[in-house]
């Protein structure tokens, strides 16, 4: 009997692999070279992927994350009480404060160059500009309307606990400290606080500061008579910071 031959059926169309992203490339490497013990080069030609199916767009750049400061913690650690120059700080009440004027690195906002204090008055905000596109911010008490100073200048030189001097405007305004007149020594109850710098321009004494303040609940608001006021724990970490004179811009 002759044998019937079969309808002949066209092969079926060849699947074509989905499209590999890059991302899914790059998982599967990792997981390549963690097997093959970490390895530090990647052959692509072993993954057998034909090039015009890898998603190669670019993500553009990352910055990478800021950097990590040993004395930027906890505020427990920042703002607790200890002894500085036989005074003891008194522990700052942290919680009370807007977590945004507590000591912190961000990602530098000014453009400065590295080891520039920035006092940006409307944001009350002091930047001090770091290496590395970070700066540490630190929240600020600034002057009332009428008594702000800005420009660019320098940090001639720095005090702790240094004494406090009221100029003569300020008692005719304030007759009540012209106690003072001859200096306030240094101390706990002292408006400069546990450390001042103090803003030269042109090789001349401004007669305004970057201080400490014992009123921490001035921080973030315009009630001085034009200084900036910082948290003494804060300044004290600032005046740690600061090497000679350094250039400072508030604006």
């Amino acid at each position: 009997m002759p044998v019937s031959k079969l309808a002949s059926k066209p092969p079926a169309p060849q699947q074509l692999p989905e499209p590999i992203s890059r991302r899914a490339a790059l998982l599967g490497l990792g997981s390549t070279a963690l097997l093959a013990g970490c390895s530090q080069s990647l052959d692509m030609a072993a993954l057998e992927v034909p090039a015009y199916r890898v998603d190669d767009m670019t993500t553009g750049s990352i910055r990478p994350k800021i950097s990590v400061d040993r004395q930027v913690t906890s505020p427990e650690l920042m703002y607790a009480s200890f002894t500085d120059e036989n005074f003891t700080l008194p522990e700052v009440p942290f919680k009370k404060i807007e977590p945004k004027w507590r000591r912190q690195v961000v990602v530098d906002p000014t453009g400065e160059a590295p080891g520039t204090i920035v006092v940006k008055l409307q944001e009350r905000f002091l930047y001090y500009v770091q290496p590395g596109g970070d700066a540490l911010r630190y929240g600020v008490g600034i002057g009332k309307d009428g008594f702000i100073w800005s420009g660019r200048a320098n940090i001639q030189y720095g005090k702790k606990w240094p004494t406090w001097t009221p100029p003569e405007e300020m008692i005719a305004r304030k007759p009540e400290v012209a106690k003072w007149r001859g200096g306030q020594p240094g101390g706990l109850e002292n408006p400069l606080g546990a450390r001042a710098l103090y803003i030269f321009k042109d090789g001349q004494d401004t007669g305004f500061r970057v201080h400490g303040s014992p009123e921490w609940w001035t921080i973030g608001q315009a009630m001085s008579s034009g200084c900036v006021r910082m948290i003494n724990q804060d300044v004290i970490d600032l005046y740690n910071r600061v090497n000679g004179k350094t250039p400072i811009v508030v604006a």
